[in-house]
């Protein structure tokens, strides 16, 4: 059974830190590329981050802000997210994308995604 399990969302003040988890069991970790998703109330579900074997890529609205980390070893992947803000408050989602090299932004091309993690930041 393939799991993705998210971790270590919660309240934060705005200028905080948060570092979410995502825990990925069922397919071969080293296969695939990881990324991070959000999606505010009332809006559609946002690319955040990826990484793969040879690259990482943010968007523009957490560039500088947020890092993604892999823990191969332990088919963990990371988001440590600092100078939070308020428009940062969403559920974020992790996924898998098959191939090891693919690290997009199309959620489409992501097949497998976790239960979502709540992160609300407040001003």
């Amino acid at each position: 059974e393939v799991q993705l399990v998210e971790s270590g969302g919660g309240l934060v003040q705005a200028g905080g830190s948060l570092r979410l988890s995502c825990a990925v069991s069922g397919f071969t970790f080293d296969d695939y590329s990881m990324g991070w998703f959000r999606q505010a109330p009332g809006k559609e579900r946002e690319w955040v981050s990826c990484i793969s074997v040879s690259s990482s890529n943010y968007a523009d609205s957490v560039k500088g802000r947020f890092t993604i980390s892999s823990d191969n070893a332990k088919n963990t992947v990371h988001l440590q997210m600092n100078s939070l803000k308020p428009e940062d408050t969403a559920v974020y989602y992790c996924a898998a994308e098959r191939g090891p090299y693919s690290c997009g932004s199309y959620y489409y091309a992501y097949e497998y995604w976790g239960q979502g993690a709540q992160v609300t930041v407040s001003s």
